[in-house]
């Protein structure tokens, strides 16, 4: 059973899980599926001073720390006991010549080591890509009200014209940061 669970696995088994999630959550007491609220939810539990933002009964949402606990520590035991060492990472040709082109050449595990690492992390890579990075994607997930998940799973299945807005957007804009930004970004780092 273990030989099983190891192996590679067809993208449509977990696209059939995340997409049953949804009216599982819907059926079992209207919940929203999305991690990004449970950002809200921790800080309401542990800073809320007097903000009237995390004033409300974040213990209502407790199930939703529980879940992305639950994704926390199914990642760890995936990454530390069912990981493959002798499997190597699959990437596309293209992108590959690209990745190198941006001077990404070691791809040993799943995050490229050249990026993501703690010497990087104190240099202009880490600003941009840690600090900057993490800062837009924090004020575009609030000011979409939701993240990737949030509405281009819940949303999109409930109908939400802003969902597919926000989709149309999430997706614009990865086109675009991935086929402008990043090469003026590595231009300008190296």
């Amino acid at each position: 059973m273990l030989e099983l669970i190891k192996q590679p696995w067809h993208w449509a088994v977990s696209g059939t899980i995340i997409g049953l999630i949804v009216p599982l959550l819907l059926v079992l007491g209207n919940k929203k599926f999305g991690i990004s609220s449970s950002f809200r939810h921790i800080c309401a539990a542990c800073f809320s001073a007097d903000i009237k933002f995390f004033k409300y009964d974040w213990k209502k949402e407790i199930w939703n720390l529980f879940f992305v606990g639950g994704i926390v520590i199914g990642a760890f035991i995936a990454s530390t006991f069912l990981s493959n060492p002798a499997e190597t990472i699959n990437i596309a040709p293209g992108t590959l010549e690209t990745l190198k082109g941006y001077g990404i050449k070691d791809f040993s595990s799943l995050m490229p080591s050249d990026l993501f690492n703690w010497g990087n992390l104190f240099s202009a890579k880490g600003l941009i890509f840690f600090v900057i990075g993490g800062f837009l994607v924090g004020f575009g997930t609030r000011y979409a009200g939701g993240c990737t998940s949030g509405h281009s799973i819940m949303g999109l299945a409930n109908l939400q014209k802003a969902s597919l807005i926000a989709t149309v957007f999430f997706m614009a804009g990865g086109f675009f940061s991935t086929n402008v930004l990043i090469p003026l970004i590595f231009k300008f780092i190296q």
